[in-house]
């Protein structure tokens, strides 16, 4: 199996405005991501609108703008995922700049004959459905049900899949950037290489 991947680079970041755009060494926090997780896969960035002209000219992926504004991930997804030929995809939040290939090579070895997910979770049973593998179909039939019910949830698709949980390791690689203090706290691992073994 050689997964798709869905680049979730949507977001209104309240608490962080404009944080996509934010240094992670050297390159844009959503450039640094997209480069760890696309090489060799078949790839799609979901937005909210295009990029500064700088940015989008390094996401050389196409951007598929979501189709419902303001309704968090899984709008995104529901409309990124019809652009995707690959049977399974994973989901990656774009603000997760340690998540890397290490994880997507765990999440397709864990997979296994009538799995709809794999599903990073942690010790304390938190689950991590932004850094997650999917059946593409299943994720649609059940993904369209949750948000026409006005749930908005990736987690509440996950609960609707056949899911299968991959425990998570190093807690740290999952780690995202949502506030000042983690952008601060990430900011001297952005010397370090992109992509970090989560298991």
């Amino acid at each position: 199996m050689t997964a798709g991947v869905v680049v979730l680079a949507g977001g209104e970041a309240s608490r962080l405005p404009g944080k996509l755009a934010l240094d992670a060494g050297g390159t844009p926090l959503v450039v640094r991501i997209f480069r760890a997780v696309a090489p060799g896969r078949e790839t799609v960035v979901s937005c909210a609108a295009t990029f500064a002209p700088e940015i989008d000219a390094l996401l050389t992926a196409p951007l598929v703008v979501d189709r419902w504004k303001r309704r968090g991930p899984l709008a995104g997804l529901l409309s990124a995922l019809p652009h995707l030929r690959a049977r399974y995809v994973a989901a990656i939040a774009g603000d997760a700049p340690f998540v890397g290939s290490a994880l997507l090579d765990s999440l397709e070895q864990a997979w296994r004959d009538g799995d709809e997910a794999v599903v990073p979770q942690h010790a304390s049973g938190r689950i991590e459905p932004l850094s997650a593998l999917y059946d593409r179909i299943a994720f649609l039939r059940e993904g369209f049900a949750v948000h026409a019910n006005g749930d908005g949830s990736v987690a509440g698709v996950v609960r609707r899949l056949r899911a299968r949980m991959l425990f998570v390791g190093d807690p740290a690689a999952l780690r995202s950037i949502n506030t000042p203090a983690d952008y601060a706290a990430a900011r001297d691992a952005f010397a370090a290489p992109a992509a970090s073994d989560p298991q």
